[in-house]
């Protein structure tokens, strides 16, 4: 019986590498690889990178220099390894890459990971392969449809692609020139998706997409679905008790996605919507194609149709030219939004894109000060938000043990994570829990309804 090879994936970035790491697993899984946790004795180590971030591509040549001493290693012990460099930067970077590392057998773009076990054959043939063309047609389109072992649970949780790209052309992104155009699945497969991960023990699903809420997949009569209408469907797949989308545009929150919010108990009340700043001029500046008073008539639309709503966000401090007005602006439009958290970053130039071409740049000594009073603000509402749990009864579904002998852990609807002394066979249900304490971001408390069994189906409480 022929030996099974070592995979290592190391992925960077966003939810979607995390989910394309799985896919990039399932393809291989039938090519006779296993996954290993160490890069030194794996036969295949596939770094899934990210152009986000500032300095990635600097990151991804440093592990390359370390890959290729472990890849020289391998050889003198007469072992043979391939590099795979993957995601983002090898769209945006193919043929860079190929020029500095030597020890790259193959450099493939997110469109095309599907075809990692031909590449691996053209690599072995030719010596390299590079794929980080966009197809011609549809990527989903093109897409053979997995055999049912193709899709495997990792756990309670799990992430499912609706959509992919982005045609807003944001000025300090990336994603339209190493993602492409926004595509969406067709409405059947992801359903299909969803079922086999409802078979296997998921729980929870989390659609995702660059720009989800831009979703327009095909349905079953093929015409075009919205976001909204595919949550209805979902939520229909026995066993699937919770749904969550990310990350979303603004401009593409339609009726039928706050409708969804207001009628589907399993759609969870936590939205996250990016604004990336407070100040017009700016957000005219970054082409986001909406204002402030925009975004916050979208709040007070999901507001409107559940009460219980939060919200978290994204946010980019020292945007070119950004004054301390402008800067003003963002904290106001915090202090009066009110954010269960968000994540905030600090400007940094993509190459490609038109931001990095603007000449106004902000020191980093503003920015770093900007940023920290932001990142307090942000804070101080999160706290605030986690206090306000202590004394109340929530719904969590229970993912896993924890650390602590005897501790299971699960999340609330706010994504909070909850702990309890409970036993194992909770996992995968969920339970009211009473809150009667926190530590740091986590929920302390104790089951709240006597526990027998695991009642999978047990009613969750919206808003819990």
């Amino acid at each position: 019986m022929t030996e099974p090879r070592k995979l290592h994936i190391k992925s960077y970035g966003c939810q979607m590498n995390v989910y394309d790491a799985q896919r990039m697993v399932d393809t291989l899984t039938p090519e006779g690889f296993v996954e290993t946790s160490s890069a030194e004795d794996a036969d295949l180590v596939i770094l899934n990178t990210c152009h986000i971030r500032e300095k990635a591509s600097e990151k991804v040549y440093s592990e390359l220099g370390r890959l290729r001493e472990t890849k020289e290693d391998a050889a003198r012990n007469g072992r043979e390894m391939s590099i795979v460099v993957a995601g983002c930067v090898a769209q945006a970077e193919g043929g860079e890459i190929v020029k500095r590392e030597r020890a790259v057998d193959i450099v493939v773009g997110p469109q095309s990971y599907h075809h990692l076990p031909q590449l691996l054959k053209r690599a072995k043939a030719e010596g390299r392969a590079i794929e980080t063309e966009f197809p011609a047609e549809d990527k989903f389109a093109s897409l053979p449809q997995p055999k049912p072992a193709a899709i495997r649970a990792r756990g309670v949780s799990s992430f499912v692609t609706a959509q992919e790209g982005c045609d807003k052309f944001c000025t300090f992104c990336v994603v339209p020139y190493t993602r492409g155009m926004e595509v969406s699945r067709p409405v059947a497969r992801i359903v299909d998706d969803v079922m086999r991960l409802a078979d296997n023990g998921v729980r929870e699903i989390t659609l995702i997409g660059q720009n989800v809420n831009a979703f327009h997949g095909d349905d079953e009569n093929g015409k075009p679905s919205s976001l909204g209408a595919l949550l209805h469907r979902l939520a229909e797949i026995p066993g699937i008790l919770r749904l969550r989308y990310s990350t979303s545009h603004p401009r593409d929150v339609d009726d039928a996605l706050i409708d969804a919010h207001r009628d589907i108990p399993a759609v969870m009340p936590l939205v996250h919507l990016p604004v990336q700043s407070g100040s017009d001029r700016i957000l005219e500046a970054m082409n986001r194609k909406h204002t402030s008073a925009d975004y916050r008539q979208t709040i007070d639309r999901f507001r409107k149709a559940r009460e219980d709503i939060a919200f978290s966000s994204d946010f980019i401090v020292g945007f070119p030219s950004e004054t301390e007005d402008d800067f003003s602006a963002t904290l106001a439009l915090v202090e009066q939004i009110g954010y269960a958290g968000a994540y905030s970053f600090k400007y940094s130039p993509r190459p490609g894109t038109p931001a990095a071409d603007m000449q106004e740049t902000v020191t980093t000594r503003v920015m770093d000060k900007r940023l920290a009073r932001l990142q307090d603000l942000i804070d101080s509402q999160q706290a605030a938000f986690n206090a306000a749990a202590v004394g109340k009864i929530v719904d969590v579904l229970f993912e896993r043990n924890a650390r602590n002998p005897g501790q299971i852990v699960g999340r609330t609807a706010y994504l909070q994570p909850a702990h309890v002394i409970a036993p194992a066979d909770i996992i995968g249900s969920v339970l009211p829990v009473s809150v009667e304490s926190l530590d740091r971001y986590s929920l302390i408390g104790t089951l709240a309804i006597p526990h027998a069994g695991t009642p999978h189906s047990f009613a969750m409480t919206p808003g819990a």
